[in-house]
């Protein structure tokens, strides 16, 4: 069974098209999270390292492209349906990450389950500037694209020999990755809400004693 994938991926790795796939599958990424771009761009660089087909920086160049693209697509249907998306949870989240980090939030919601999305749709639907949002998305999918293509190159250079050990490599580092920046994100949720709470308390302790 493992021989058989490993040739169908082959077969994959080595054709032409998959280039197109890979920008097809960045920018649909963008706005519909459910496609596998990551893991794709991944086991790209798999293969890159395992047997040098496909080109590295090719794969590098074509997925933080098809990001880019996809990114814009998701602010300009942000900036139709801006009024729709308030009131989402997610909207939400992004808008107030907007107010605390500008730009900076494309970069951080990449990395984030759903927050990539959540992030360029919101940024469209306040009508966050143009020119600013593309320089800061530019950052954001060129780090995702060299950080995907990267994590597959060394899983398929420790497990030289063995493309599918390299790929589940690959992709366990990814998960942790994401594990990690969820868990430092809730931790801090959680440690801005106990602030909160304790000058509110210290609030309504100095009304009392007045």
């Amino acid at each position: 069974m493992s021989h058989a994938i490993l040739d169908l991926l082959g077969q994959v790795m080595t054709s032409p098209w998959l280039y197109v796939a890979l920008f097809a599958l960045a920018m649909l990424d963008g706005f519909f999270p459910i496609v596998p771009a990551e893991t794709a761009v991944i086991t790209a660089g798999v293969f890159a390292a395992s047997t040098g087909d496909p080109n590295l920086w090719l794969v590098m160049a074509v997925a933080a492209l098809g990001a880019f693209a996809g990114d814009h697509i998701s602010y300009f249907i942000g900036s139709k349906a801006g009024r729709r998306l308030k009131g989402k949870k997610a909207y939400a989240w992004a808008q107030q990450a907007l107010a605390e980090r500008g730009g900076l939030l494309l970069v951080v919601a990449r990395y984030i389950p759903g927050g990539r999305t959540a992030a360029t749709l919101t940024m469209g639907g306040v009508r966050y500037p143009r020119r600013s949002f593309a320089f800061f998305d530019a950052i954001a999918a060129g780090s995702w694209a060299v950080y995907s293509a990267l994590i597959g190159f060394f899983g398929g250079m420790a497990f030289e020999n063995d493309p599918l050990k390299g790929l589940l490599l690959g992709l366990g580092i990814a998960v942790s990755i994401t594990a990690i920046v969820e868990l430092v994100r809730w931790l801090r949720k959680r440690r801005s809400q106990g602030s909160h709470r304790a000058l509110v308390v210290a609030a309504q302790g100095a009304e009392g004693d007045s």
